[in-house]
């Protein structure tokens, strides 16, 4: 029985010094977090885009995303422009600095992730998703707040 206890407290270990690891390759290619390489990558799919919507597909609040995107902003990775209709809309747009640090970006541990997990087949998705919230019972995380990021830091208060 303790050996399976080792065992599995191992494994927790390798999955979180994974997560360091990535996050510390990612901001020395690009000095970036995860989550602002996530918000970074949402715009550039884009033309221009609200921070609601940034929002809405990183899996934050709105006060988070606008958080992310005043960093971007100083550091010359996004521009912010006025609605020209509506002065109330504030669109978002990536700027060539911006591009260039995305194409110097390593793959973000989640997307590595998310492709090998949509290779499983849909009960083993199924089982691992299980074992995972179970152990976030069991570490007393049910009621943590948290967003679809693999990062070892705060990623910024949710709204």
């Amino acid at each position: 029985m303790e050996d399976r206890v080792q065992a599995t407290l191992i494994a927790l270990r390798r999955i979180l010094r994974a997560t360091e690891f990535n996050a510390r390759a990612l901001a020395k290619a690009t000095g970036l977090t995860v989550p602002q390489l996530i918000v970074l990558e949402i715009v550039a799919r884009h033309d221009r885009v609200t921070p609601k919507t940034i929002a809405g597909q990183a899996g934050v609040g709105q006060a988070t995303a606008t958080t992310l995107i005043d960093k971007l902003e100083r550091s010359g990775l996004v521009a912010r422009t006025r609605g020209q209709r509506d002065k109330r809309i504030v669109w978002v747009s990536v700027t060539e600095e911006g591009r260039t640090v995305l194409d110097a970006a390593p793959d973000p541990l989640q997307r590595i992730f998310a492709r090998q997990f949509a290779d499983l087949p849909d009960w083993e998705q199924a089982m691992v998703l299980s074992v995972l919230e179970r152990v976030g019972d069991m570490l007393n995380a049910g009621e943590i707040d948290a967003s679809p990021v693999l990062d070892v830091g705060a990623i910024v208060s949710k709204d």
